[in-house]
């Protein structure tokens, strides 16, 4: 795809959109049903270059799939007949394959090699390696990134691990080794964060004691297979709704949304800005989703701190865009997390959006943001998505309310988690 010519100021938004499935319930599925007595069928699955890292390493673990419809069947195997890999797993971007697996793999007799492309590969994982190693894993890396190791093992013991931030990566690679333990586990965390491996675990026949911000994970390796139906991803609806609040004259609907509320942030901090929105069709079978209604209007500038950043931690980018847009200024804090995503998300989204005629100064864990800025470019001028799904896709609603001739470096980036996300657009666009 490389470079594409955007679509710049002038146009409205109308029209309904289905979400592509959610890329972190999506990689729960395709793991969990792996390990699940029978056949487990997921529809609405994310068909993403991430996801399918986390199908083929499972495939290269001994699991079949197959296909129906449009649903995926996972043939499952129980944990103790997972087989060794005659390769490397490869992870390619995608960081919740290689941290989740390094829990879900850590108690097998065999070693694993995981490796990542050049973007996961500066990305740390000593956070999971530690609270594993506690436990009893042994692992070969080099300043813990990738290509890490995970040597044979022999037996897993629980633990009281209090997490030293809020990562529901890191929770869920912990909960996925303790289930696999000889003796209970407890996980304390500072706040809540996403909750999909816990609900998911629920829907297989894994019960969690949740109290409070602890989790007590009694071990239990026996799954039973079941039908898991993927809502929308919120992360990607994220960009749809920042575009209805800020394109003038647009009016969109999103058909079920996965509204988790440990993922609805965007939508709470917008709130707080002062945008409204509706919903319709509300189900809460497992994950609950809903149709959003979401249309034009007016923002003001507010300030965000550590306690919100983990519900909307993905979504940043866009609420940096939609504060540029806001009446008065916005102060970001507490997301240093931003650092260490697929790119520099705080250098990256300062960079790209000042080009475009933004007023954001860069922190150390966050952004300072001049709201009520005009966006323009007074000559042809590319912003560049770094690699960066996210950022691309950020750049390119940014582009809508941007007077110029603007165009996007990378923009292949967005297949690692929408590859329909320029197609929609097309859909909407009048």
């Amino acid at each position: 795809m490389g470079k594409i010519k955007l679509q710049t100021a002038g146009k409205k938004l109308r029209g309904t959109l289905t979400m592509p499935g959610d890329k972190s319930i999506s990689h729960r599925a395709v793991m969990l049903g792996s390990i699940a007595s029978g056949d487990t069928r997921v529809q609405h699955l994310l068909d993403s270059e991430d996801v399918r890292r986390t199908v083929t390493a499972m495939s290269n673990l001994g699991v079949t799939f197959s296909t129906d419809n449009h649903d995926l069947i996972i043939h499952g195997r129980s944990l103790n007949e997972l087989v060794e890999p005659s390769q490397m797993l490869d992870m390619g971007n995608s960081g919740t394959t290689a941290r989740l697996l390094m829990g879900l793999l850590a108690n097998q007799p065999f070693a694993v090699t995981f490796r990542g492309d050049k973007s996961l590969s500066k990305r740390p994982f000593a956070r999971v390696i530690k609270p594993l190693i506690a436990m009893g894993v042994s692992f070969v890396t080099k300043n813990d990134h990738l290509p890490v190791t995970k040597l044979g093992t022999h037996e897993l013991a629980g633990l009281v691990y209090e997490l030293p931030v809020a990562s529901a990566q890191v929770k869920s690679a912990i909960i996925l080794a303790a289930l696999q333990a000889k003796t209970p586990t407890t996980i304390i965390g500072p706040i809540a964060t996403r909750d999909h491996t816990e609900r998911m675990l629920a829907a297989f026949g894994v019960q969690l004691v949740r109290e409070d911000h602890q989790i007590k994970i009694t071990p239990q390796t026996h799954l039973t297979a079941t039908t898991i139906r993927v809502p929308g991803d919120i992360s990607s609806a994220a960009f749809w709704i920042v575009a209805g609040v800020l394109v003038p004259k647009s009016a969109l609907t999103l058909k079920q949304v996965g509204i988790n509320p440990t993922r609805t942030g965007i939508m709470k901090i917008l709130q707080r800005m002062g945008a409204k929105f509706s919903f319709d069709n509300e189900s809460a079978d497992g994950e609950p989703m809903a149709d959003i209604q979401v249309q034009s209007q007016s923002l003001h500038g507010t300030t965000i701190t550590a306690v919100d950043v983990p519900a909307m931690i993905d979504e940043m980018p866009l609420v940096v865009l939609a504060a540029t847009q806001a009446q008065g200024d916005t102060v970001i804090s507490g997301a240093s997390e931003l650092h260490v995503k697929e790119s520099d998300r705080i250098a990256t989204v300062t960079t790209q959006l000042n080009k475009l005629g933004a007023n954001i100064e860069p922190r150390e864990d966050g952004f300072y943001i001049h709201g009520g800025t005009p966006l323009q470019v007074k000559q042809p001028t590319i912003i560049d998505s770094c690699g960066d799904h996210r950022v691309g896709m950020m750049l390119t609603i940014a582009a809508l309310i941007t007077t110029g001739d603007v165009s996007l470096a990378n923009a292949e980036a967005v297949n690692i988690s929408y590859p329909n996300f320029f197609s929609d657009l097309s859909e909407v666009i009048d």
